[in-house]
């Protein structure tokens, strides 16, 4: 799969924003049987979201489908090591996903229960907030 970064940004420097509220839009099992949601505010990359559909499509022996529902449209910069500070903004770094409590991260269709429960446990591993398992 290639890397989940966008095609094309009009401004590659973007400023941190906010992660306040919870999630309304992009909180239900829309697609599949069961979802992973967040139940923590986090910024996911891109290496993590990767992780996660490796995992699970593992776990899956490609059965079933996955759905990602988190894109990373955000980029973050970062300064060398032992640089001083001022001389502008550093240059992108690489590329999150916004997470807010409630957020949709993956859905699973066409397996087992068991084995959904599964494969989103080791997902959730791979991730840096809490989760929990939904049903539709």
């Amino acid at each position: 799969m290639a890397k989940q970064i966008p095609a094309r940004v009009k401004y590659r420097k973007m400023h941190r924003g906010s992660r306040a509220g919870i999630a309304w839009k992009g909180s239900d099992v829309s697609f599949g049987e069961y979802g992973l949601q967040s139940l923590d505010r986090a910024w996911i990359t891109t290496r993590q979201i990767e992780a996660c559909r490796q995992t699970i499509t593992r776990k899956m022996k490609r059965r079933g489908k996955v759905w990602i529902r988190i894109f990373p449209h955000k980029s973050y910069t970062k300064k060398p090591l032992e640089v001083r500070m001022g001389k502008g903004k550093a240059a992108v770094e690489g590329w999150v996903a916004v997470v807010r409590p409630a957020t949709m991260l993956f859905e699973i269709s066409g397996v087992s229960e068991t084995l959904a429960k599964e494969a989103l446990a080791l997902a959730a591993a791979k991730l840096p907030i809490k989760t929990r398992l939904i049903k539709r």
